[in-house]
């Protein structure tokens, strides 16, 4: 069986958001999209299920934190290039996405990344080797 990850954040507008990621170039999975969530495609088998906070805390005993707040996780996608990177954070921004911190290069790893609209950091990487490898 092939293993698929599922991210699950909560949001505060299901719409705002599908339309944020989709000006990000992401698409959506119309089988597992209604009115309270939406399931965001970033790669083969790694997808981003998008949930009103209500919906998302039918999954949790615990309090659903506030990503403004505090930070829950860190979402990291690799992309093919810098510019690719770089291009993404610019549209981001555009979208009313927000800065959190400038882009680092530590040589084998190029990042820099955004907060969407519910302030989740989506981290954007682009790689070049393993650590110690500059070329």
């Amino acid at each position: 069986m092939t293993r698929q990850i599922f991210v699950n954040l909560p949001v505060a507008d299901l719409e705002a958001s599908i339309a944020f990621f989709t000006r990000l170039g992401f698409t959506f999975d119309p089988e597992f999209t209604d009115d309270t969530a939406t399931c965001m495609i970033i790669g083969d088998h790694i997808f981003a299920m998008l949930l009103t906070r209500e919906r998302f805390a039918e999954f949790t005993p615990l309090p659903v934190s506030d990503a403004r707040a505090a930070t829950e996780v860190l979402v990291a996608i690799a992309l093919d290039s810098r510019e690719a990177v770089d291009a993404m954070v610019r549209e981001a921004l555009a979208a009313d996405g927000a800065s959190y911190r400038e882009p680092r290069d530590h040589g084998f790893m190029y990042e820099h990344g955004f907060q969407d609209l519910d302030g989740h950091i989506w981290e954007l990487v682009h790689m070049t080797g393993a650590p110690g490898n500059t070329s």
